[in-house]
């Protein structure tokens, strides 16, 4: 696929919906949807913020693997992205990342305790496009 990153991260940027997986104590897997990351570097690391007793944070602590997923229903494509997520509690990294509209999501503020970041970063990829599906690793 010519111009991969390009691709995938308008994709990416385009959607309000995202989707991650984790695996639970059991070694099934668990899908939530989320809101678009908050930030994204290329399409190797990308941020979300969520709050700190989420069940996804207890799964990522004991068990890092990760899938993440993005879909364009209008035109039918889609990108998964395979990796290990990191829940990232650095108080710096919150402050890149913090924005007063997230105050709705966490009655403590960026200090309160319950914000916390997830950082995704991805191994490999399959697009999906015109009806084809493309395997791809990320550097």
């Amino acid at each position: 696929m010519n111009n991969s990153v390009e691709t995938i991260g308008n994709l990416i940027d385009k959607q309000s919906v995202s989707f991650i997986s984790s695996v639970d104590e059991n070694g099934y897997p668990n899908t939530k949807a989320m809101l678009a990351p908050v930030k994204r570097e290329g399409i190797k690391t990308i941020y979300w913020h969520t709050n700190s007793p989420s069940m996804r944070v207890k799964q990522y602590r004991d068990n890092p693997k990760a899938c993440i997923y993005f879909c364009d229903e209008q035109s039918f494509r889609g990108v998964m992205l395979k990796g290990t997520m990191e829940v990232v509690d650095d108080i710096e990294v919150k402050k890149e990342i913090w924005k007063d509209d997230f105050s709705m999501y966490y009655q403590g503020g960026m200090d309160g305790g319950d914000f916390i970041i997830l950082k995704f970063t991805a191994e490999t990829g399959r697009y999906y496009s015109d009806f084809l599906s493309e395997d791809f690793e990320i550097k």
